[in-house]
């Protein structure tokens, strides 16, 4: 049966394909030019990377997590998006870790004259497996690179020709989170095709959604089946599981308040005391935007280039004007991130900076988990209060 056979309202459709057809679908965006980027096992970790057939994906592999632990291990099935989050986040592809962004030749008059203009990347990724706090990472992003008054033509065009393939969470990792955050780990919007992995009594589907015009034109295609009343409960309790397992909360109520009112609190110097200032946070965070621009030149100095770079609020050198840096302690960078983070993030462009997604716990050499330094902040907020009555 045809998708038009079954319904034609409107872009958002839902259907069941077998899990043999997910390989028409990664036809069928090649078709239409696009390179499809996805999960798959690389040293240890399951990262996103370049993808070719459904084979590369890390089938019957999931990943277990706690503060400062990552590893994988088989399941006893084989799912194909079974796992939770790698230390990848989207934003790799979309806000390149190092561009040159101009090159340029000395005249003889001394300056500098441009070599050649840059050209844009004109790629088209089709990214497969994109969970519901990472959509909202990027939709984050998306306030940084594309708002009204500011914004980058590069990330503008690649957001432009982008196909999002999300995928609903079946599980949910030790240090995730994004319940707190109404960011997941149910899809809600920002997709071309949501899926849902349904492995049931010797049964292995997918429930599929459209929610755009190209995301049903691509549905179109694929041989499908109408969904019964059990394969949307299936899908609920599939939701339902993940919500159970979440391993961290955070309770956000008034945290902006909160973080600006304890600027001095006592439990930012304990902070000092673990945090390594080694900026892992910030390099797997999917929202984090900082870079710097550095200058070079060739031996001869007749040959210049500039590079964009990623940067982090943990090195010295972030802050550092002239004179000094501005954060030179370790508790003045780590207190910058998180109220950033949480609190002044809102302030710039009216949502949270986090999304939930526990990398920054995961891959924090030392466990530092910003969930339960939220709590130690609030006690140590009212012992402070104590001690004054």
């Amino acid at each position: 049966m045809s998708l038009r056979e079954i319904s034609q309202s409107n872009f958002f459709q839902k259907v069941k394909i077998d899990r043999a057809h997910i390989d028409v679908l990664f036809q069928s965006l090649k078709n239409r030019g696009y390179s499809l980027v996805g999960p798959k096992i690389s040293e240890g970790a399951i990262i996103y990377d370049f993808l070719d057939v459904v084979d590369e994906l890390p089938i019957g592999w999931t990943d277990e997590q706690e503060a400062g632990t990552y590893r994988i291990k088989q399941r006893e099935d084989q799912t194909l998006f079974g796992y939770n989050l790698g230390p990848h986040s989207w934003k790799q592809f979309l806000f390149s870790a190092r561009k040159r962004v101009w090159q340029g030749q000395k005249t003889s008059e001394g300056s500098f004259k441009t070599v050649q203009e840059i050209a844009t990347q004109s790629q088209r990724y089709a990214f497969i497996g994109v969970r519901s706090c990472e959509l909202h990472a990027i939709q984050i992003q998306d306030r940084v690179f594309m708002n009204s008054q500011y914004q980058d033509t590069e990330y503008k065009q690649k957001r432009a020709d982008n196909f999002i393939v999300a995928v609903n969470c079946g599980q949910a990792g030790k240090t995730c989170f994004c319940t707190s955050l109404n960011t997941g780990p149910r899809v809600s919007q920002g997709y071309d095709l949501a899926l849902t992995e349904i492995l049931d009594s010797g049964t292995h589907y997918f429930v599929v959604e459209s929610g755009s015009e190209r995301g049903l034109a691509v549905l179109q295609e694929l041989p499908c089946q109408s969904v019964s009343n059990n394969d949307l409960e299936a899908v609920d309790k599939c939701i339902e599981k993940a919500v159970g397992q979440m391993g961290r909360a955070i309770d956000t109520t008034d945290i902006k308040a909160f973080l600006y009112r304890n600027y001095d609190n006592k439990h930012w110097q304990k902070l000092e005391e673990r945090c390594l200032t080694c900026a892992n946070c910030t390099m797997v965070c999917p929202t984090c935007f900082c870079s710097k621009i550095e200058d070079t030149t060739d031996l001869t100095g007749e040959y210049a280039e500039r590079w964009q770079t990623w940067d982090s609020c943990f090195t010295m050198d972030f802050s550092y004007t002239h004179g000094g840096a501005v954060r030179a302690s370790t508790q003045s960078r780590y207190r910058q991130w998180l109220v950033h983070k949480l609190a002044s993030w809102i302030d710039q462009f009216g949502t949270s900076g986090c999304v939930g997604c526990g990398r920054c716990i995961t891959w924090c050499p030392v466990g530092i988990d910003l969930t339960e330094e939220i709590k130690a902040l609030k006690q140590a907020e009212r012992e402070a209060k104590n001690g004054e009555n």
